[in-house]
């Protein structure tokens, strides 16, 4: 038996970790063999336990982000984690001054240069404060380093997307392409509103995330979001929308209070279609 998941194994802002749990209870509800898309397929989490609990579907994985690059370069991360465990010795949760930093980003610099690319992502979770994220070398000399350095190697995960289908294009080209398949399940996770979305290569604006809601009517779907979006410019957009209506109407909805760091926290919010 496969393993399942129930978190993604290398870090990204925004998985559904804290919904796993509740999230394997609504797929309850559609048969083994449903079609599920996974639009903003960010960390995979969501595509891999739909995969995992239904393993007769089809589930698409819309890789916009590149999490699957991140995994093939596993093992250089972890090389490079195991080479600054050994440079700084900066007490933990402190940050890594002078001589030390100028190692640290020296050490950045050389894997860059022999393998092309960093993962920036992964890096920052070791040497970044709490929930902040960088993607490129430049931004990173930018920053104050801590030395939150995981202590151990990220463990393999080869098997993690296993069994999806994998695409990398626009949401609305995926939604397109699948939006008449009988019976569809659309699982919608775009970038919050009102939040850092560091991590996620498309900037986003108000009227992309509006944007979102045109593809909900008429299609079952899981949606996710937070207490930080604009609910007030949404709820305006929506009513000048007359055809379109309020796609959560009728939705089942489940709430989970996450905690970003020691004086910040908010609420996650999943909405969901009942079967007909």
């Amino acid at each position: 038996m496969r393993k399942q998941y129930f978190s993604a194994p290398l870090p990204f802002q925004g998985q559904k970790r804290m919904f796993a749990k509740e999230y394997i209870k609504v797929l309850q509800q559609f048969p083994d063999g449903t079609t599920f898309v996974d639009l903003f397929g960010g960390s995979g989490l969501l595509s891999h336990i739909a995969k995992c609990q239904k393993p007769n579907s089809t589930v698409i994985y819309n890789d916009f982000d590149g999490y699957q690059k991140r995994l093939t370069m596993l093992s250089e991360t972890n090389a490079l984690l195991s080479e600054l465990r050994k440079i700084v010795d900066a007490p933990r949760y402190k940050a890594i001054l002078g001589v030390q930093r100028e190692k640290v980003l020296e050490c950045v610099r050389k894997y860059e240069r022999i393998y092309g690319c960093v993962d920036y992502i992964t890096l920052s979770s070791s040497i970044l404060f709490s929930m902040k994220y960088v993607t490129t070398y430049a931004d990173l000399e930018k920053e104050t380093l801590y030395n939150n350095i995981k202590s151990t190697d990220y463990p393999p995960c080869d098997d993690y997307l296993d069994g999806l289908t994998i695409t990398s294009c626009d949401y609305k080209e995926v939604f397109e392409k699948y939006k008449d398949v009988p019976n569809v399940v659309f699982l919608v996770d775009p970038p919050y509103l009102s939040t850092d979305s560091t991590t996620y290569k498309m900037y986003w604006k108000l009227s992309d995330y509006l944007d979102v809601l045109t593809i909900l009517a008429g299609h079952r779907f899981i949606y996710f979001t937070s207490n930080k979006s604009s609910i007030v410019e949404l709820c305006e957009w929506i009513g000048k929308n007359k055809l379109i209506g309020n796609p959560f109407e009728s939705c089942q909805r489940k709430e989970f209070n996450a905690r970003m760091n020691y004086n910040s926290s908010y609420t996650d919010i999943m909405l969901y279609t009942d079967v007909a």
